[in-house]
């Protein structure tokens, strides 16, 4: 039967049909319109629907008049896309929040009005508490979910939340997980990604306005709301709500739910008022206590603040004082805690207590307010309550480091073993167990690997800090462009050196050596795989791997008879020790830049070879560098060489592998004498490297799909892309790549008259 197509499927194809008419990629096309890429690229696939001045500009751009597109506009604006599944990242809302009205009432207008609030006040007036509130509140208007971030820019032992690494954090949660390199373009893209989203984005705990202005949302439906102990008066477009200590009648009523009482204007009421200072925190607190001393009266209450010198430290200490000595001593030992929360697992290895037995006590300081349950079986403190925890553990616990080591070593082993299941082609069958749990695993304590990790740094725990990186290895290659993995690499090889494991330290230094190639840093990863080389351990196929890789650095920066040389060393150690898919690896990129040297009748030879010594996705590399040799020669063979190797990247969604293979189809198709079937290769490509972090990738995409542009007689969009080369390559000191692409300028100048 005929499916009427809907509101939303005619709008995209109107848009396809103007991004036809414009005869521009769809970079060019995003440029032109003033629009990003990867919003264009969601409106032309029918994951959002944009707004009307979007419409407007791209019919500007192709000089077509916009009007006739309002009505089916409006209809799909209307109906909206299929709803992705609502996030929400918020923490528990408190059941006895108190007050706050005006608060609240101004908070929620100038999300309405502005879009954004940033809410400030001293430590323990309830900051997060109100925007949490606030955020609960206004869930059904923002249908799209609620964000929330930590930037921990108080957080006793840890630094404050750098903008780059809060983008990717951002990004993550909303399904970008190979953000760009660059803080100011990750800081775009999230704005583009929350430009067609309709949510509120909580930053929790700020230290100042630089570090929160790259995370704001900008144009859009969407909301931020920020807390800081400093109010952000530099902050354009976000105004402040300062918070006070709670009035006397709010305190009051907020004292008397916690302790379950009522009171009717007792003095001793009054002076637990002034002991707690109005702070919702303290009187949580010091209201807790007294509900768990049925015996006591107010006055006794107020006696033994009085008795304990310092305003928190009194309530602090009075919630203590419920406590046995076992469950004080876990609290002391959570003050040294590394990370931003925990389980009842990694509470028992810091206690080294069975978890069903800390879990026990960590209910009873959840109900003491001295731990805050943030989602079930997670937990958290305030900042206030870990540095008070971490004083007295400071003062009183003798074992305290021997707690940090044991939890240090807990998550390691734990990280191990979540390795384990992941696939890896470095290693055999991986463990019994779920991948994408694993992964899972990763994703929820990467902030508290990142944390432990420095943690050992600081505390001379070398075998933690050399180990840790190799176990976190799978989940950093899934998400190449993260700031910490050269930085752990660094410290982990020196650490590996420090105790003698000299193999360990080779392989760490080929890591960070890919780490820093991934990244276009050329000369700095071929000094970490010389170095590796050096002090590698007496196996072939170590060996073999590194001369693959450093292979990979002499062809990307044009040093192809370098290059030639290790992956013709690659084959031979991969052939001594018995591995035929890397034999068939390093034959195919002998095979590429064998073509690139100009030696077709050989390339196609080494690719046939590669292709028949491996199976599945191990061909892909062989099935490129055939099918582009074979271009000019067997255009057939050459597109079924091209579409088998992309069919095989798009089975095993190696995404990285779709845009090569997308490309190397644009360049095929251009010697062929196609250049308009070309571009559409090549702007898939770009539109899979949109969240990609592979810098190298793109400069060598930018390169051939600027020379079809050539060909195809569009020399703006051909500038304008080699334009973009030079750029990148300047940026990273690449000065082939930029000589080749100064060089291509020149060519497309010269046809163009």
């Amino acid at each position: 039967m005929f499916q009427v197509p809907s509101p939303q499927e005619r709008l995209v194809a109107q848009l396809v049909r103007i991004k036809e008419l414009s005869g521009l990629s769809l970079r060019a096309l995003a440029r032109e319109a003033g629009l990003s890429s990867s919003s264009l690229s969601r409106y032309l696939t029918g994951r959002l629907v944009p707004p009307w001045e979007a419409v407007v500009a791209l019919c500007r751009a192709v000089g077509r008049d916009p009007r006739p597109l309002r009505a089916v506009w409006a209809e799909a604006d209307k109906a909206g896309v299929a709803p992705a599944p609502r996030r929400n990242d918020l923490p528990a809302d408190l059941f006895d929040f108190t007050g706050r009205e005006a608060e609240s009432a101004l908070v929620e207008d100038l999300l309405n009005t502005a879009g954004a609030a940033a809410i400030d006040g001293m430590a323990g007036v309830g900051k997060t508490s109100l925007a949490v509130r606030v955020a609960h509140r206004l869930a059904s208007v923002y249908p799209d979910g609620g964000l929330y971030l930590d930037l921990h820019g108080f957080t006793p032992g840890q630094q404050p939340l750098e903008p780059h690494a809060a983008l990717f954090r951002l990004l993550g949660a909303v399904g970008v997980t190979h953000p760009p390199a660059d803080t100011a373009d990750r800081a775009a893209l999230w704005r583009s990604e929350l430009s067609g989203r309709r949510a509120l984005v909580v930053l929790d705990n700020a230290v100042d306005a630089e570090q929160v202005r790259p995370l704001l949302p900008g144009a859009g439906k969407s909301a931020v709301l920020i807390t800081s102990r400093n109010r952000l008066v530099s902050l354009d477009g976000v105004p402040p709500v300062s918070l006070e200590p709670l009035a006397d009648a709010d305190a009051a009523h907020l004292f008397g739910r916690a302790a379950g009482l009522e009171f009717t204007g007792e003095e001793a009421v009054g002076q637990v008022l002034r002991q707690c200072s109005g702070l919702p925190l303290a009187l949580r607190m010091a209201g807790a206590r007294l509900r768990h001393r049925p015996g006591w009266t107010v006055a006794v209450l107020a006696e033994r603040l009085r008795a304990t010198p310092g305003r928190f430290d009194s309530v602090f200490g009075m919630s203590l004082q419920q406590l046995d000595a076992v469950q004080r001593r876990v609290f002391r030992l959570l003050g040294v805690l590394p990370g931003a929360d925990f389980d009842a697992a990694a509470a028992g290895a810091l206690a080294d207590m069975p978890p069903d037995r800390v879990g026990a006590m960590l209910e009873e300081l959840v109900d003491a307010h001295l731990v805050q349950e943030l989602s079930p079986g997670r937990y958290g403190m305030h900042d206030l309550i870990r540095q008070y925890a971490a004083d007295l553990a400071a003062d009183e616990e003798p074992q305290a480091e021997a707690a940090l080591r044991r939890i240090l070593k807990h998550y390691l082993a734990l990280a191990v073993a979540q390795d384990r299941i992941l696939p890896s082609p470095q290693r055999g069958e991986p463990s019994p167990g779920n991948p994408a749990e694993a992964m899972a695993w990763f994703d929820l304590e990467y902030v508290n690997l990142i944390a432990v990790f420095d943690a050992a740094e600081r505390l001379g725990l070398d075998e933690v800090v050399a180990e840790l990186p190799q176990a976190m290895r799978v989940w950093f290659f899934r998400h190449r462009g993260t700031d910490d993995q050269a930085r752990l690499l660094e410290a982990a090889a020196a650490a590996a050196a420090r105790l003698g494991r000299d193999q360990q330290r080779a392989r760490l230094l080929a890591d960070l050596g890919y780490a820093r190639a991934a990244a276009g840093r050329l000369t700095e990863a071929l000094s970490a795989y010389h170095l590796a080389e050096r002090s590698g351990p007496d196996d072939d196929e170590f060996a073999a791997g590194l001369a693959l890789r450093i292979g990979f650095a002499r062809r990307d920066l044009g040093e192809l008879d370098a290059a030639r040389a290790q992956f013709q060393r690659a084959r031979e150690l991969f052939e001594k020790a018995g591995n035929g898919a890397g034999k068939s690896q390093a034959l195919a990129f002998d095979g590429w830049v064998t073509l690139q040297l100009g030696r077709p009748d050989e390339a196609i030879e080494r690719a046939r070879a590669s292709i028949a010594l491996a199976g599945g996705p191990a061909q892909i590399t062989g099935l490129v560098a055939l099918g582009v040799a074979l271009a000019s020669r067997d255009p057939a063979e050459s597109l079924r060489a091209l579409r088998e190797a992309l069919r095989l990247s798009e089975q095993n969604n190696l995404q990285h592998n779709q845009a090569w293979c997308h490309n190397y189809l644009g360049v095929a198709l251009r010697i062929m004498g196609s250049p308009e079937e070309a571009l559409e290769h090549h702007r898939r490509a770009f539109e899979l490297l949109e969240p990609l972090a592979e810098v190298q990738l793109e400069i060598d995409c930018l390169y051939t799909y600027a020379e079809t542009c050539r060909v195809a007689g569009r020399y703006d969009e051909a500038l304008a892309l080699l334009d973009r080369t030079v750029g990148l390559a300047r940026k990273l000191g690449r000065p082939h790549d930029e000589k080749l692409a100064r060089a291509a300028q020149e060519l497309v100048r010269a046809h163009a008259g």
